[in-house]
Formats: C-alpha cells, sequence, structure tokens
C-alpha cells in the first residue's frame, strides 16, 4: 500500500485530496491502495454530503470565529477538525478485498484493523455504534464512506491533543445518535486518545502495511474538485 503523509494549504484542498486519491484509483484500471495521512492547520467544520448546515452547525458562532464549514463526498454528521486531529484517508480495492463491498463489514474490518493497532498502544480502544472508535465508552474517531466501483475511500478522525470545548461551542446534537451515546453532550462524549500524534501516525502505517512511497500524486485532479466543488458555495450549502 501507498503511504502519503501530506497536508495541503487549505481545507479545500485537503477535502479534495481524499476524493481525488478515490478518482485515481478507479481511473487505474488496476488495484490502487493508499493511506493518507494529514492534519488541518486550523479549525475546521466539516459536513457530510446530505447533512443540513442549519441543523448540525452553529453557523452563526463559525462565522464570529471565522471557521470556515465545508461539505465532504462521503456522508455522516458533521465533524470539527483542527491541529490535535489526526486526519487518514484509505483508498481500498474491492478486487483485493471484496467483502468490503458489504458496508458493514468494511466498518468492522477498517475499525477493528485501527483499533487493534492503537490497543496494542493504549489497551480499550473499542468499535462502537456504526463507525465510532471509543476508550471508555467516550468517542475519539469519526469515520465515513465514499463507494465507488472498484474502490472505496474510508476516511476519518483520531482526536489526541483536540480543544474539544471548540466541539460543543460549533456543533448542535446531532439529530442521530448511537445508542452508546446515551444522549450525552459533546462534552461528556468525546475525548482525546493519549497518544502522540508520532505514534498514531506509525501505528496506521505498520497496521496496514503502508510502505510504498508516493511521489506523485494527482495534482491536477485536485485542483478541478476544488475549483468545480469545494471551493464552490453551492456544493457547501447542499440540501436546505
Amino acid at each position: 500500500m501507498r503511504l502519503l503523509d501530506l497536508t495541503l494549504p487549505t481545507p479545500e484542498e485537503n477535502l479534495a485530496l481524499d476524493e481525488a486519491l478515490l478518482d485515481e484509483a478507479e481511473a487505474s484500471g488496476e488495484p490502487r491502495e493508499t493511506l493518507r495521512l494529514w492534519e488541518s492547520q486550523r479549525p475546521l467544520v466539516v459536513i457530510g454530503r446530505s447533512s443540513r448546515i442549519e441543523v448540525e452547525v452553529r453557523r452563526d458562532r463559525c462565522e464570529g470565529l471565522r471557521i470556515p464549514v465545508l461539505r465532504r463526498t462521503s456522508g455522516g454528521a458533521a465533524i470539527v477538525v483542527g491541529p490535535g486531529c489526526l486526519m487518514y484517508a484509505l483508498v481500498l480495492s474491492y478486487r483485493l478485498r471484496p467483502s468490503l463491498r458489504a458496508i458493514d463489514a468494511a466498518h468492522r474490518f477498517v475499525l477493528g484493523t485501527i483499533a487493534a493497532a492503537l490497543g496494542r498502544l493504549v489497551p480499550g480502544v473499542e468499535c462502537q455504534g456504526t463507525s465510532d472508535l471509543v476508550i471508555a465508552g467516550r468517542k475519539f474517531s469519526g469515520n465515513s464512506v465514499r463507494c465507488k466501483r472498484d474502490h472505496m475511500l474510508y476516511h476519518g478522525t483520531l482526536l489526541y491533543d483536540f480543544p474539544l470545548e471548540l466541539i460543543a461551542r460549533l456543533l448542535t446534537i446531532p439529530p442521530r445518535q448511537p445508542g452508546y451515546r446515551q444522549q450525552r453532550g459533546h462534552e461528556s462524549f468525546v475525548t482525546n486518545l493519549p497518544l502522540a500524534c508520532a505514534a498514531i501516525r506509525d501505528a496506521l502505517a505498520t497496521a496496514w502495511r503502508a510502505t510504498e512511497p508516493c511521489p506523485e500524486w494527482p495534482r491536477a485532479a485536485m485542483a478541478r474538485l476544488v475549483v468545480e466543488r469545494y471551493a464552490e458555495r453551492e456544493w457547501t450549502e447542499g440540501p436546505n
């Protein structure tokens, strides 16, 4: 598997690159798997493909703090990311891993692999809900999926040194909640994984056997997606 540890200058570029890596794999005509790691240098709210901003985001507070709100190509609810939140993206091949065509199996496989890798360093890491990773019943990782014909994009967050109070400040309580949340507010539901970022990076690369350098990445496709989608107000505003 290729390893791309790359944070681009803008939020739009970073979101676009995840999608461009998926499109690149699809266009290659062969299995092409990649693990990408990145970390936003500024706070950012990212909503799911079908999310409604007015339902999930405290827009007035985002505007007051000049925190951008952008929409990703995968599903799930709104998240807050920034320094202290490592982002990962996996492009996985159905040809190499046919069982992943079943979404439930994909969640179990990806999250099980990550939980096992991190659990060797911090005992007690578990999968909960549909696509969360938790420790002591508190969530530190949310994840989502985008599927195409021959590959899938599975990506998510890993909180390790994030200002957790920012989540409650910028997001409403999500309209859909996993049972294990038990109606808890953000403050008592989320937590940071007690690991250094370098240790998390190493654990992920080892778990996925991501050892192949990735000097070339889809720059032109990323730039096109920024212009056509991620920088477009119509895309971000989405359904009303």
